[in-house]
C-alpha cells in the first residue's frame, strides 16, 4: 500500500498497489487517475468510489491485480464531516450550482435541527441528484440534466450508522456523517431541509473514512509524486 504510513522504495504497479489519495477541492475523481497517469504511466488502474469535485478527502486507487478489490472497497462504509447550509436550495443539491429558491430560517431551533437529525438514522429511502454520474438509459445524469431532460428518479434504499450534528451556526450546520455504499450526501442535505421545512443544500464535504483506511494516512499528488521520484525501484 502506498500511504503516509507505508513509504515503500520498491514500488510495483503490474503485480499490485493500493494508493490512498486525499483528495484536493475542485477535480473529479477521473483527474486524479490522469493526474497518477502524468507522473508514472500506470497500465492498469481504476479507483474504488468517486468524489464530486466540490469534495475533498479520501479516494482509493487500485492498480495491477490489486483492481480485483476494488468491489469490496467500494462496499465499504463511508466516514463524511460537512456543512450544510440552510435557507436555500440548489439544483445540484451543493453549491455547484446557484441557489436558486430563498427561504426563511429565522424560526428553525436547535430542537427542530435535533429532531430531524434523527430521521435520518438507519435505513432511508433516497432519490439520487439529478446532477449524478450515475446511469438513466446508457446516459449520465448529469449530462440529462444540462440538457434540461426531466428525468423520473426511484428511492434507494441506504444506510445512516451515525448522523452526528457537530456545531450550530445558522445558517451553518456542521455535521459528522457514517453511512453505507450508494448514499448521496447531497440528497440527505436537500431532503434534511425539507425535514425543516425548509430548503438546505451542501456547502462543504470531506471524506474521511473509507472502512478502516483513513484520510490521515493518504497522500497528496504532490506526495504521490515525490514518492515516486524517491523510490529505488519502480515496475509497471
Amino acid at each position: 500500500m502506498l500511504s503516509k504510513r507505508n513509504i515503500a522504495h520498491h514500488i510495483d504497479f503490474s503485480a499490485g498497489e493500493v494508493i490512498l489519495i486525499d483528495k484536493e477541492k475542485g477535480i473529479s475523481s477521473f483527474t486524479i487517475i490522469r493526474n497518477l497517469k502524468r507522473i508514472v504511466e500506470i497500465k492498469k488502474i481504476g479507483h474504488a468510489g468517486t468524489l464530486d469535485p466540490m469534495a475533498t478527502g479520501l479516494v482509493i486507487l487500485c492498480t495491477g491485480k490489486m483492481t480485483k478489490q476494488i468491489a469490496s472497497y467500494q462496499a465499504a462504509e463511508k466516514t463524511y464531516e460537512g456543512i450544510i447550509t440552510l435557507g436555500g436550495i440548489t439544483p445540484s443539491y451543493d453549491a455547484e450550482t446557484s441557489v436558486t429558491k430563498i427561504f426563511d430560517y429565522s424560526s428553525i431551533t436547535n430542537a427542530d435541527i435535533e429532531e430531524a437529525r434523527g430521521r435520518f438514522l438507519g435505513e432511508i429511502d433516497q432519490i439520487p441528484p439529478i446532477y449524478s454520474a450515475l446511469k438513466v438509459g446508457g446516459e449520465r445524469l448529469y449530462k440529462k440534466a444540462l440538457k434540461g431532460e426531466k428525468v423520473e428518479l426511484k428511492a434507494r434504499k441506504v444506510k445512516v450508522f451515525e448522523f452526528l450534528i457537530k456545531s450550530i451556526n445558522l445558517p451553518e450546520i456542521s455535521f459528522k456523517l457514517r453511512c453505507s455504499k450508494g448514499t448521496y450526501v447531497r440528497s440527505l442535505a436537500y431532503d434534511f431541509g425539507k425535514a425543516l421545512n425548509n430548503g438546505a443544500y451542501l456547502s462543504g464535504l470531506r471524506r474521511t473514512f473509507i472502512g478502516d483506511f483513513s484520510v490521515d494516512d493518504a497522500l497528496s499528488i504532490r506526495e504521490f509524486e515525490n514518492l515516486i521520484l524517491n523510490a529505488e525501484e519502480v515496475i509497471l
